[in-house]
Parts: structure tokens; sequence; C-alpha cells
């Protein structure tokens, strides 16, 4: 239990928007190639980061996404990936949606963020990396070693060459077995700092090694960051899968979630790509 409260403050900021299918979201009967080619109603998100204000540093959840996944026709590699790109998603990131620009809104500054810990490797979801070259990054090895696999990642909208950058620091995320009832029914977990304020749990489905962040606070409500799992909390509750991922691990992931849940009642989930979130922070303290 924790009777210390190192957390200052968490915010959220947006890196631009994105016009994703509905069926993409909301999940669908229909084959992908019919609805990506074919669909006609999309829904507009937020390219979110979340950004926590610890006593030993300035932390990110993510690092939004890189104005060049929009403006530059190389940026995915090869045509393929580029022609599915332009299909799936419709970019809207201006040239005040830096990563380094929306920190400077928020009152921080990019220089100052010593730590990232990736939901996963999409590239809306560390497409800032760049701008933060003096922190930690940190990202399942899972993701990790897919993403440095043979298998074609950039089809899966995993960028190696916008990773992999020169000077990045990435280490593969340290999960240990974990007895603590208050996790039940996770198995592993990451205490971040060591204090229990921060605390990774993997939560697979989405894409290969998805996670999403627990910040615990004294006599506030905690804060469960889940990257894309899902993209709204009543859809989780529903089990309503997206169309995209592994439908039986997001529905074990989504279980796991839930039981959280019922170990701490006043949980605020919060989705990458919720357009609420600023609200739901600050009705949280």
């Amino acid at each position: 239990m924790m009777t210390t409260n190192p957390i200052r403050r968490v915010s959220v900021i947006t890196t631009g928007e994105a016009d994703a299918h509905h069926e993409h979201i909301y999940g669908t009967w229909k084959p992908a190639l019919l609805w990506i080619f074919f669909g006609r109603k999309r829904v507009r998100l937020p390219i979110n980061v979340y950004v926590i204000e610890h006593e030993r540093g300035l932390m990110l959840f993510d690092a939004g996404a890189d104005r060049a996944v929009d403006s530059d026709p190389g940026y995915h590699g090869d045509r393929i990936t580029a022609f599915f790109n332009r299909h799936i998603f419709r970019w809207h990131i201006g040239p005040e949606d830096t990563l380094t620009q929306q920190l400077e809104r928020a009152g921080y500054a990019a220089a100052d963020v010593t730590m990232m810990v990736a939901s996963h490797l999409h590239a809306d979801h560390v497409g800032g990396i760049a701008e933060i070259p003096q922190a930690d990054l940190f990202a399942s090895g899972e993701g990790l070693e897919y993403m440095r696999g043979p298998d074609h990642p950039e089809r899966r909208f995993i960028f190696r060459q916008h990773i992999e950058i020169p000077g990045a620091k990435w280490h593969a995320i340290p999960f240990e077995p974990t007895g603590d009832p208050e996790f039940a029914p996770f198995s592993e977990a990451w205490d971040v700092l060591g204090d229990g304020s921060m605390v990774v749990l993997p939560t697979p489905g989405h894409i290969e090694g998805s996670v999403s962040m627990l910040v615990r606070r004294v006599e506030r409500p905690p804060l469960l960051m889940i990257g894309d799992l899902t993209y709204a909390e009543e859809l989780l509750q529903l089990d309503h899968v997206p169309a995209i991922g592994d439908k039986d691990l997001l529905l074990a992931s989504f279980a796991k979630v839930r039981a959280l849940k019922e170990h701490m009642p006043d949980l605020v989930i919060l989705p990458a790509h919720d357009p609420t979130a600023a609200e739901k922070l600050r009705a949280a303290g």
C-alpha cells in the first residue's frame, strides 16, 4: 500500500488526429479488405500522449505521431504499405502538433522527459521519439523482437527505420512475476520506479507486445492507460472487440482489466485515442 504520493500531476496532450474506419473501432463481420477499401463511415480520434509528472522526472506513456506519417510520401518505406495506410487512416496532423510543441503548451519541455513507455510500437504511438533523444525508451521485449523480425512489421504499421533511430535508448520492459492480489489476475508486472506509483501490465491482443500502465496516487483514483486495447471503456465492458487484433487475446485482456477494476472500483480507464481523456483526468483530480 502506497503511503506517499510521488505523482505530482497527470495530464494528456494530443499530437494531431486521425479518421479511422467505424469498423476498425467497433468491429465488424466484414472481411478486412472490404471495409478498408469500401467502408464509408469514419470516426475522428485524437492521438493522445499521457504525461506523468513524477518527483523523479517527467515520464510519457506513448510519444504520439510524427507529422511525416502524413506529409512524407516515403515515410512508409514501400508503396504497398503507403497504399494501405492511405485507405485505413486519414491523418490531420498540423505543424503545431509536434510532441515538442504540445509539451510546451502543457507547460513542459521535451528536453525534460526522462522516460517513455510505449503501449506498443505502432507509428502513432512512438512517432515523437526523435524529439526526446535523452529519454530512456521502454517497450515489451515481445514487441521489440517482432519489430526486428522478418515478418514485414511495416505492413502492420511498425516502422523499424523510424523506431531504431540513431541514439535511441530502447530497453525491453523487465516484467517479473507478481503475487500482489491487487493486480490479480495479472501474474506479471513491472514497477517502473520501484515505488509502486507506475506499474506496467501486459495486455496483449492489439499487436505483439501491447502493454498498459497503472498509475497509483494517494487519495486520488488510480489511472489505467491501456493504449489501443480498446477505443472506449464501454466497448471493453461489453466484450466488443475492434476489427484489428487477435480476438481471443483481446477478450482475455479485457477480462483481466475488468477484474482489476473490481479490485479498484474507482479505476479510471484511459484508452490512447480517448477524446474524453482530458475531462476524465480533470474529474479524477
